[in-house]
């Protein structure tokens, strides 16, 4: 028996042989040809090929794991569509009369170095999906045409590294599990198989060869291990462990419906985040109370302009009919940062954390804000809508919202339009909005603590970071205290405080969050019933309420 070790992307127990991928790189020759003409035809032929198939897996990954996680497939067609990359595959075809496959070959190539070489995360971020789509053209070029994983029985995929579109063309019964030499967590790649919940590891030193291919294995997504041709015993112990896995799950399915109350009567509202109205569902299928944060911005990432009053306004009553009278928060837009929007031309920042971003924007073109404000006034008429503002610092930020509420308010009263009284919060997520919470609280319905941002900016982290990882410690004392304070300053005035970050589904925490009295947790729809089912097993008089 072989044992590796990697970092888990989705847990879970996964047994099954192993199929090593070994991707089929194009071998390009550099080839003279008189025929440039017809050579750019090719190019452009092949092209158009892989925008097509790009929009079928953007198609099927919409049915499989939501619009939000399908937008990378959009970025791949929009970069064989950008003008800069195929000048170059043209000029190099003219310039130095090559074959069309050298000329896409020494494109991506030089692209993707430039992307490496950038300053900024998501710019490097770039760098693969040129490799991705440039290697896309060349199956077309050589008649390859599309490429991915094919089994015929389910198995365990082991991989140098896989490609979103590689990834979203797993068939779900035929895989099992996929272990990566490469990737990170934050990668679209981990993000996609999550969603799709397969048991997934990344950063796994395990060889590609004949000594793992084929053969036995078990995949611990729980503590990131693989285990290749596992003895007995081992075999024995996971396969137990994944019959205990299965009865958890099947036991969570029976607290649907339960009201989130501890045994001493603590109650919590507990919510779900979603990108956009095609995650719905999975809210819906794990019982949640609500949406705690509807992720504005993505209707704004999806479209090549700004998506219009109506647009949005459809979406957002969409999604509070949908929800039928339980509350919907939606985030108003917060982009920049590792979120750019191309066409909202935004200049070059050194710390593009510390800029131009969020609220920022709003209060900056207030134009594309009011757009947003008056479709979310409008669709408040049709159910329960709160509005939340992101990366707030200080009082005039919000004085100044509220002013342009009031504007919008008034156009749509001129106009004759329908609109309700939605709630409106703000997000905490900075520690200058942590230590003026008093005052704030007194000016808004509610509080959403980002603890992804907090903790970025309390700790000095780039959260983005992959070197800063062990430095990255959302569990430092002095997070667990800016939301201590938060939540005591929120209900001093009367308000509710709740937590919407990545820490709220960190299920170590919540009986502490109980104790500190927070209000309301939101979180992805898969942790809905795992936090359930410990706030009905929590007795916060035995417990304590008082967390020092």
């Amino acid at each position: 028996m072989k044992v590796y070790h990697g970092k888990s992307v989705f847990g879970g127990i996964a047994i099954g042989k192993t199929a090593v991928y070994q991707k089929s790189e194009q071998q390009v020759k550099r080839v003279k040809t008189e025929d440039s003409d017809g050579e750019w035809a090719r190019y452009q032929a092949a092209r158009e090929a892989s925008i097509e198939q790009l929009g079928e897996l953007y198609d099927k990954a919409c049915r499989e794991v939501g619009e939000t996680n399908a937008a990378i497939f959009e970025i791949h067609q929009m970069m064989l569509e950008d003008d800069d990359y195929n000048e170059s595959v043209e000029n190099i075809i003219r310039t130095q009369q090559v074959n069309a496959e050298y000329a896409v070959a020494a494109t991506g190539d030089n692209f993707s170095q430039m992307f490496a070489a950038m300053d900024d995360d998501y710019m490097r971020g770039r760098a693969a999906d040129v490799k991705d789509i440039s290697e896309r053209v060349l199956n077309n070029l050589s008649g390859a045409g599309k490429t991915g994983v094919t089994t015929d029985e389910p198995v365990i995929i082991l991989a140098d590294d896989l490609a979103p579109s590689e990834t979203v063309q797993l068939d779900k019964d035929k895989v099992l599990s996929f272990v990566t030499v490469h990737g990170s967590t934050n990668s679209h790649t981990a993000i996609l198989a999550r969603t799709m919940a397969i048991p997934a590891l990344i950063g796994t030193d395990i060889p590609l060869d004949e000594t793992t291919d084929g053969v036995m294995a078990v995949v611990d997504g729980s503590d990131g291990t693989i285990y290749v041709d596992p003895d007995e015993e081992t075999m024995a112990l996971m396969q137990e462990k994944k019959r205990a896995d299965e009865e958890k799950k099947a036991l969570l399915q029976q607290l649907k419906g339960k009201e989130n109350k501890t045994i001493d009567g603590k109650k919590i509202m507990l919510y779900a985040n979603i990108g956009n109205i095609k995650d719905l569902a999975a809210v819906i299928q794990n019982d949640a109370g609500g949406i705690g944060l509807f992720r504005s911005e993505f209707l704004y990432l999806e479209k090549e302009d700004y998506p219009t009053e109506e647009e949005q306004f459809k979406v957002y009553k969409t999604a509070v009919e949908t929800m039928a009278g339980k509350n919907v928060i939606i985030r108003t837009l917060d982009i920049g940062a590792d979120k750019q929007c191309a066409y909202f031309n935004m200049e070059h920042e050194e710390n593009p954390a510390l800029g131009y971003r969020a609220i920022r924007i709003c209060l900056t073109q207030t134009d594309v804000f009011k757009t947003q404000l008056r479709a979310l006034f409008r669709a408040s008429a049709y159910g329960k809508l709160s509005i939340m503002y992101p990366m707030i610092t200080s009082l005039w930020e919000v004085r100044k919202i509220k002013e342009i509420v009031e504007e919008v308010k008034a156009e749509l009263d001129e106009q004759g339009i329908a609109y309700g009284e939605p709630k409106q919060g703000i997000m905490i997520e900075t520690p200058a909005a942590v230590m003026v919470s008093g005052e704030l609280a007194k000016e808004v319905d509610f509080f959403s603590i980002g603890t992804n941002d907090l903790t970025q900016y309390t700790l000095a982290v780039d959260r983005q970071n992959p070197k800063l990882d062990r430095f990255f410690d959302p569990h430092h004392p002095a997070i667990l205290a800016m939301i201590r304070m938060v939540v005591e300053n929120a209900h001093k005035a009367g308000i509710w405080a709740g937590i919407c970050g990545e820490l709220g589904a960190d299920t170590s925490l919540t009986k502490e969050f109980l104790a500190m009295g927070v209000d309301e947790l939101s979180v992805s729809a898969g942790s809905i019933l795992p936090i359930r089912k410990i706030i009905l097993e929590t007795d916060l008089s035995q417990y304590g309420k008082d967390i020092k």
